[in-house]
């Protein structure tokens, strides 16, 4: 990461400067903000350190200047001490934290690996992004307006290019069959079958010939030989969906196919040798299973290699809007259809406990019974437009809950301005700040 350090004393400037390139940094020092400017429109630059009182150009003008050119660019600014809420007043420009004197150096470098990590996020990202616009378009659309989903992104990126295998935990309707497929479709298995089985829905007797195929006569029905999943899925990738239902009697033939990379069809007696990439997921909780010991400890780790979760829908809420729009659009068959206001913020506070397959039904359900363009609280169900956020929960639970709310809420209506959101809560803008940092509350940055 480029770093720039914008501050008229030299002295902390160098300290600055010579710490950072320690801890491997690309560091450039200059005195005032004219120089900054300059600089800037020659040189790439990820994160400005900016002194907020400093001759000629105030720090507010510099990074006004900067953002102007870059939207992108992340900053922290650095202020005398005291002087606290003229630095968060600044934020509202565009930088992204603060930092009083006398600097605290592993503060500042705690806040800067911060940023990095997002840097690293955002680029994960966009590099998904940019292959769901490519010539050949994935599949499916992953929204990740919120924090929480674009880390999951991010994991996908990298891990979709390795052989490992994935376990894709989470609760019901948060999407991890759409997951399976974005890691498919970014591998280099991308041509080869994405072969999905769920393991739920298969009778325990016929598990293994789905798996593994049969040969004629294996049993009463083999008319004839059939491939199995595995095999048909050579090259690609089999998803096993919901693996926690896989009988106890099956699993060490799937653990043999995984070490091996070799199958045996029912009634065969020769192995037939498969290069499958394994992408399971579940709802359940494997470890608690291996425990009873209704589930293998070897198969668990050896499906294990990497393990991603994905957040329920409640607890990335950033991303409600872009969903209801994109399955407004999907089922109002060209109809033009929005929701009201109030019914739009009723559905970001509604806690979706079947997730994101459960606000896709209640889209569905909206457009079929929606008789004109516009969708009210009274079109609701009940059990949309009746929930109250405190309903469950301690009482420190319910408390937190009401308060993420009410933030979400005001920064909705504020458009993000969080100087006018925190005005509307009451609070101060470095409280505002520090409650969304708790809660987890993040707006995507525009591309």
């Amino acid at each position: 990461m480029k770093i720039l350090i914008v501050d008229d004393e030299k002295v902390q400037g160098e300290l600055l400067q010579g710490f950072l390139q320690k801890q491997d940094y690309e560091v450039s020092w200059l005195p005032d903000g004219e120089s900054a400017l300059q600089f800037f429109a020659r040189n790439h630059v990820d994160l400005v350190l900016l002194d907020h009182k400093m001759p000629g150009m105030t720090g507010d003008q510099v990074l006004a200047r900067l953002k102007a050119e870059n939207p992108e660019l992340r900053a922290i600014m650095i202020t005398a001490y005291g002087d606290v809420e003229t630095a968060v007043k600044v934020m509202k420009l565009g930088a992204d934290d603060f930092l009083s004197k006398p600097i605290d150096l592993e503060t500042l470098l705690a806040k800067i690996r911060r940023i990095e990590q997002e840097l690293f996020v955002a680029e994960d990202v966009r590099e998904v992004e940019e292959a769901a616009a490519a010539d050949k378009p994935l599949p499916v659309k992953i929204v990740a307006n919120s924090a929480a989903m674009k880390e999951v992104i991010s994991l996908v990126r990298r891990v979709a290019a390795t052989p490992w295998s994935v376990l894709i935990k989470g609760e019901t309707g948060t999407g991890k069959e759409l997951l399976a497929s974005l890691i498919h479709h970014l591998s280099p298995r991308r041509e080869a079958p994405l072969i999905e089985v769920n393991c739920a829905a298969v009778p325990e007797n016929l598990f293994e010939s789905e798996l593994f195929g049969h040969e004629k006569g294996a049993f009463t029905g083999a008319t004839g030989r059939r491939r199995g999943r595995f095999e048909l899925a050579h090259q690609g990738t089999v998803f096993l969906d919901e693996i926690g239902e896989l009988p106890l009697a099956l699993q060490p033939k799937l653990l043999r196919t995984l070490q091996e990379n070799r199958i045996t069809p029912v009634g065969g007696e020769k192995d037939i040798e498969v290069d499958v990439r394994v992408i399971a997921a579940t709802n359940r909780n494997l470890k608690e299973m291996v425990q009873a010991g209704t589930f293998r400890e070897d198969l668990y780790y050896r499906l294990n290699v990497f393990e991603l979760e994905i957040p329920p829908l409640r607890e990335r809420r950033e991303d409600i809007p872009t969903l209801l729009e994109l399955f407004i659009s999907r089922y109002a068959g060209g109809r033009r259809l929005e929701l009201s206001p109030e019914a739009r913020n009723i559905m970001i506070k509604y806690p979706y406990p079947g997730n994101v397959r459960e606000l896709e039904h209640i889209v569905q359900r909206l457009v079929t019974l929606a008789r004109g363009s516009l969708i009210k609280p009274a079109d609701l169900p009940p059990e949309v437009r009746h929930y109250q956020v405190t309903t469950v929960g301690t009482l420190e639970e319910k408390l937190k809950a009401a308060e993420r709310e009410m933030i979400l809420t005001a920064l909705e209506k504020a458009d993000w301005v969080q100087t006018r959101a925190a005005a509307a809560l009451g609070i101060s803008e470095r409280v505002l700040r520090y409650k969304m940092d708790g809660h987890g509350i993040k707006r995507s940055r525009a591309r």
